[in-house]
């Protein structure tokens, strides 16, 4: 008799490659570990390799880097998300991996998707919450969370992996739980668990420290059609071009790099480091062309659905109908984002030093400070007036409960005309 098939979301790293020997030597079934490749710098036919080795049956690496940029991270960049000040990088990724899980699932004929994710952190969420979106007769194996888990430190899991011969990068001096893609790398563990702790030079992979970044500024302009980004100094580039060399210029200017300590989903906080250089030039690109195109109201109002959005997409909500309707909404603010932006990149910053668009609502005669043939400044005074009466109203209100009845009579007779109070 056949046995049941599971697919192991695989990465090669610490985690997986146990779970990986774990479920062999633990359960009854045979793995079919699936690599996601969303942009992160690995030897993707080692991975299969490795993989081949530990005891999977079979072993696929996908390649989601242009599905990721186009169908995630560009609606997240209109939407003008951030998440406690975090632009978010793990969790845009989830849920496409989540899909491509479900597909393989299904066309491989298994029930089961296992996965390495703690029961201590967001991605538990976002992986099961998409997966069950997606196809709810899938089972979900979660190591971490079963009974016949023995593991309960990353020091253990290392000591497992030098016994069972399993090859790994980690050590119990270089600890750190990463997870890398083309939009970013995030940092946890180890020293970083005392918010006391100054994290380490070294631990940064995608971009140099600012005091390392070169004393002179870059500068860099990006056009943006309909609040995409599709060409770097004049050149079209496509996506995967595109957002690699932004990561490229902000890593050598030591942009993008972040240390918080933010709420997780599970009710904890966790500090993390993370690294988004190309994404930091982008978010602040898109944000100084809104500037000019967005009127105030839409504006505003888009701020506060862009930090539900974020809530939604931190929280692993993705496929759902709130976030679909948010990014119809969101489209729609974005058809006029259209033109240019100069960044300015200098140790750690990344400053919008230019921008103009053909759909800009900045008017310079009416803006000037100079003399103007467009603006009757004497019209302030009527919409002032108008503006601030309720709390004119509000002040005779006070005054006549507190001045007594006769007063009260007084300024019953008495009606507000040109900013004056007459008989």
């Amino acid at each position: 008799m056949a046995k049941e098939k599971v697919i192991l979301a695989y990465s090669g790293g610490l985690d997986t490659s146990v779970i990986m020997k774990w479920l062999k030597e633990n359960c009854d079934y045979d793995v079919i570990a699936v690599c996601c490749n969303a942009g992160q710098k690995e030897d993707f036919d080692a991975i299969e390799a490795k993989a081949r080795k530990t005891g999977a049956i079979k072993a696929l690496t996908v390649d989601l880097r242009e599905e990721f940029i186009t169908d995630y991270i560009w609606p997240t960049l209109k939407a003008g998300e951030s998440y406690e000040n975090y632009l978010l990088g793990t969790a845009m990724a989830r849920p496409l991996m989540a899909k491509k899980l479900v597909e393989i699932a299904q066309q491989e004929g298994a029930f089961y998707i296992a996965h390495g994710c703690t029961g201590k952190g967001n991605d538990q969420v976002r992986f099961e919450s998409a997966i069950h979106a997606l196809d709810p007769a899938i089972k979900i194996i979660a190591p971490w969370r079963m009974s016949d888990w023995k593991f309960s430190s990353r020091e253990e899991l290392i000591q497992y992996s030098v016994d069972h011969d399993i090859p790994i990068s980690q050590s119990t001096e270089k600890i750190y739980s990463r997870d890398e893609n083309i939009w970013h790398i995030s940092h946890e563990g180890g020293e970083l668990e005392n918010p006391w702790n100054e994290h380490y030079d070294t631990i940064h992979v995608l971009s140099v420290p600012p005091e390392m970044a070169p004393d002179k500024a870059t500068y860099v302009e990006i056009d943006f059609e309909q609040g995409v980004p599709v060409a770097i100094d004049g050149e079209k580039m496509g996506p995967i071009e595109l957002l690699t060399k932004l990561n490229e210029l902000g890593s050598k200017n030591g942009i993008g790099t972040i240390d918080i300590v933010e709420n997780r989903l599970v009710g904890m906080k966790s500090r993390g480091v993370y690294e988004t250089p190309g994404g930091t030039i982008l978010f602040a690109a898109h944000a100084g062309l809104e500037e000019l195109i967005l009127d105030r109201d839409t504006a505003h109002y888009k701020k506060i659905v862009a930090e539900k959005y974020a809530e939604i997409l931190y929280n692993g909500l993705w496929f759902t109908p709130l976030r679909e309707a948010i990014c119809a909404f969101v489209d729609v603010t974005q058809e006029n984002v259209t033109g240019t932006v100069r960044m300015k990149l200098y140790k750690g910053n990344a400053i919008v030093a230019a921008k103009k668009s053909p759909y800009s609502l900045y008017n310079e005669e009416f803006a000037t400070f100079s003399k103007d043939e467009v603006y009757n400044q004497y019209d302030a005074e009527g919409f002032i007036n108008l503006w601030s009466l309720p709390l004119k109203i509000r002040a005779i209100q006070k005054e006549t409960a507190e001045g007594g009845a006769k007063h009260h009579e007084t300024l019953e007779r008495k009606v507000l005309k040109a900013s004056e109070f007459v008989e």
